[in-house]
C-alpha cells in the first residue's frame, strides 16, 4: 500500500523522465478525465462495461474462478502460508486449462504468489559484471524457505540445463540458506534485442517478433529451480544477475553483459572537414577476455588514413586503452562517408562499441553500437574565429563547432559579469539555457549590453515553461509548444536576401536535405515587428509557421533566437545545418 493518489503516482513517473526535464508537481484530491463513445455501445456503469474480464471467458474457468473466491475469502493476511496448499492445487488446475495463453500466464503467476505465501526466496548471480561471448559463467544460486520442511529442491541449474551440477533431493531447513554453484556458458550477446540488426529511420528490424513488447531481452541467462512444495513439482525462473555491494547504497544488482571479446568505440560520432587538413581519430578499446589480435579502419576511397592497422598484445581481461588514427580528404569535393573500425581477435572480426547507461532510477543497459563514424567533407566557409559558449540543459553544440575550427569558450558567471566580451565574434546558449540556468536574470543586461555593442547573440531554443526571464530578446516575442516534426518539411525563404541565408554560405534548398528527427521544436510567436523572420515551414495540413527563426539588430549589434533544432542536426553531420549555424554565428563587419 503506497498511500498515494493516481496524480501522484503520475508525477513521481513524469518526474523521472529526466532526460526531457519533466519534472513536475503532484496533483492531490479528485480530478476527472472525459470520455466520449465513437464506436461501440456507450457505457453505462464503468468503462469496461460488457468486456468480460473473468475466468468464463476460459474453457473450464469456472471452477478455477470458484477456487480463487475461496482462497481469497480465507485468506490469512497474519498467515500466508496457510493459503499454499489451496494455491498448489489451484495451480495443477490452471496447468490443464486448453487455452495456451493463460495457462502460461497464470501458471507463471501464481508459481510466485506459491513463492510468496510460501516464504520462498531465491536468486542467482554471479559476481563479475561481464563475460565475452563463448566464456564460462560461474553462477550461485541460493534458495531459503521459511515453509518448514514442506519444500524440497531437486536442482538449480540454468535454462539450458548445462550446469556441471546436478543436485538430489534434499529436504530444505525451515529458514536455512542453502547457495548451489554452478557453470553457465556466455552464449549469445546481450544487446538488446531492438538493436541487434541494422534498422531504418524510426523503425526497428526485430528478428523474433515474439520478443517484441518487452522491455528487456526475455532470452537473458536464467536459473531454474526445481522444487516440490506439497507433494508438486513446481520450477522456479530467475534470471542470473551481478550482484555486488556498493559501501553508500548497499546490495546491488544490475544486469550481467555478455559482450564481444573486445569493443571498439569512436569517440566521436562525427567528424566533419572543411579542408584537407587531417583529423585525429580516437578510439577507445576494451577487453572483456585474455586478448591479443589488431584494430583497423576500413579503407574508405576518398580519404587517406594512417598507420593501416594497429597490433595488440597481451590484453588482459578489463583492460581499457586507447589507439589513434589519422584521417583527411584526399580532395575538396564534398561527400559523406561512413567510417568503421574493426577489430580482428581469435581469428574473427568484430565492429562493435560500448555504451552503458546507467541511472539509479531504471536498470542499466549496455549497449554495443556499430563501430562506426560518419565522415564529412563540407562545402564551408567561416567568419570569424571566437565563440562564447554558455551551458544549457547539455548539447554537444560547442563540440560540433570545434570541429569545423571554432575556438570555442565556455563562459562562466564571472566572464559575463567582468570580462571584455567583445573579443567573441559570437556568443551562443545552449538548448534551453533560459529555463535551467537561473543566474542568467543577473547575466542578461551584460549579454544585452554586449549585442548593444556590436555583438552578435544566438540562442537556441527554450521550452515555455519555466523561463528564468520573461523576455529574452532585446524585443518581444512569446515561445510556445509549436514544432514542425516532419524533418523533410518543405522550407520556404520568407526574405532570400537577408543576411543570415547569404554570409558567408549561400543557402540554398539543398541545405534543408538529410534532416534528422524534425526541422525545429517550440518556435516562436507574438513576434515583436524588429524581428525579421527568415523561414516558413510546417506540417501537412497546417499553416506555415515563420517562428524558427528571428533576427534583430539592436544598437549596433544582432540578436537571434532560433527553434530549428542544430542540437540534433550538427552532431548527425547534417552539411546544410552547419552552413546555417556558421552564418548566424557570422555578423558582417
Amino acid at each position: 500500500i503506497l498511500g498515494k493518489g493516481y496524480g501522484e503516482i503520475a508525477a513521481d513517473s513524469r518526474s523521472n523522465h529526466k532526460t526531457q526535464g519533466f519534472g513536475s508537481a503532484k496533483q492531490r484530491g479528485s480530478s476527472f478525465e472525459y470520455f466520449k463513445t465513437i464506436l461501440g455501445d456507450a457505457p453505462v456503469t464503468d468503462l469496461m462495461d460488457g468486456v468480460n474480464t473473468t475466468w468464463g471467458r476460459v474453457k473450464g474457468g469456472e471452477a478455477i474462478e470458484a477456487d480463487i473466491t475461496s482462497i481469497r475469502n480465507s485468506f490469512d493476511i497474519e498467515h500466508p502460508e496457510k493459503s499454499v496448499p489451496a494455491l498448489v492445487g489451484l495451480l495443477t488446475k490452471v496447468e490443464k486449462v486448453g487455452d495456451a495463453y493463460w495457462k502460461q500466464q497464470k501458471s507463471k503467476e501464481l508459481k510466485e504468489l506459491i513463492a510468496s505465501c510460501a516464504g520462498l526466496w531465491m536468486e542467482a548471480y554471479s559476481n563479475q559484471a561481464s563475460y565475452a561471448l563463448g566464456d564460462s559463467m560461474q553462477v550461485t544460486s541460493q534458495i531459503v524457505s521459511r515453509y518448514g520442511s514442506k519444500v524440497k529442491i531437486t536442482y538449480a541449474d540454468d535454462s539450458k540445463k548445462t550446469s556441471d551440477n546436478i543436485y538430489k533431493a534434499k529436504e530444505l531447513a525451515d529458514n536455512q540458506l542453502i547457495a548451489f554453484t554452478a557453470k553457465i556458458l556466455a552464449g549469445k550477446l546481450t544487446q538488446p534485442y531492438w538493436l541487434e540488426t541494422p534498422h531504418a529511420l524510426g523503425i526497428y528490424n526485430i528478428t523474433n517478433q515474439q520478443s517484441v513488447g518487452n522491455p528487456e531481452n526475455p532470452d537473458f541467462p536464467q536459473a531454474h529451480f526445481l522444487t516440490t512444495i506439497e507433494g508438486k513439482a513446481i520450477v522456479f525462473e530467475r534470471r542470473v544477475y551481478y550482484k555486488y555491494v556498493d559501501q553508500a547504497k548497499g546490495e546491488i544488482y544490475q544486469p550481467i553483459d555478455i559482450t564481444p571479446p573486445v569493443t571498439a568505440t569512436i569517440v566521436s560520432k562525427d567528424y566533419v572537414f572543411n579542408t584537407q587538413q587531417p583529423q585525429t581519430i580516437q578510439l577507445k578499446l576494451q577487453s572483456f577476455t585474455n586478448a591479443s589480435g589488431s584494430i583497423s579502419l576500413k579503407p574508405i576511397e576518398g580519404w587517406k588514413i594512417s598507420p593501416a592497422k594497429i597490433d595488440f598484445t597481451g590484453k588482459a581481461k578489463g583492460t581499457e586503452w586507447t589507439e589513434t588514427f589519422t584521417i583527411a580528404p584526399t580532395d575538396s569535393k564534398p561527400r559523406n562517408s561512413v567510417l568503421q573500425a574493426i577489430v580482428n581477435t581469435g581469428g574473427k572480426d568484430w565492429s562493435m562499441g560500448f555504451q552503458r547507461i546507467a541511472y539509479d532510477h531504471i536498470p542499466t543497459i549496455t549497449l554495443f553500437p556499430p563501430a562506426e563514424a560518419k565522415l564529412i567533407n563540407i562545402d564551408l566557409k567561416t567568419a570569424g574565429k571566437k565563440i562564447g559558449y554558455i551551458a544549457g540543459a547539455g548539447d554537444v553544440v560547442a563540440e560540433s563547432l570545434a570541429q569545423v575550427g571554432y575556438d570555442i569558450h565556455q563562459l562562466t558567471e564571472a566572464d559575463i559579469m567582468n570580462a571584455d566580451l567583445s573579443v567573441y565574434d559570437a556568443i551562443v546558449t545552449g538548448v534551453r539555457a533560459y529555463n535551467t540556468n537561473p543566474r542568467l536574470v543577473v547575466e542578461q543586461p551584460k549579454l544585452m549590453e554586449y549585442v548593444n555593442n556590436g555583438g552578435n547573440f544566438v540562442v537556441q531554443y527554450n521550452v515555455p515553461q519555466p523561463l528564468v526571464l520573461s523576455q529574452i530578446g532585446p524585443y518581444p516575442f512569446r515561445v510556445v509548444n509549436q514544432r514542425v516534426t516532419d524533418e523533410e518539411a518543405k522550407v520556404t525563404f520568407i526574405d532570400p536576401q537577408h543576411t543570415v541565408l547569404n554570409y558567408p554560405n549561400k543557402i540554398t534548398q539543398v541545405d534543408f536535405d538529410g534532416w534528422i528527427q524534425e526541422r525545429g521544436i517550440y518556435f516562436v510567436t507574438g513576434i515583436d515587428p524588429r524581428y525579421k523572420t527568415i523561414l516558413n515551414m510546417n506540417d501537412p495540413g497546417e499553416a506555415p509557421n515563420p517562428g524558427s527563426l528571428i533576427v534583430g539588430d539592436y544598437g549596433k549589434g544582432r540578436f537571434v533566437y532560433t527553434s530549428l533544432d542544430f542540437f540534433r542536426e550538427l552532431p548527425a553531420g547534417v552539411p546544410g545545418a552547419y552552413r546555417l549555424f556558421v552564418n548566424l554565428l557570422s555578423k558582417p563587419k
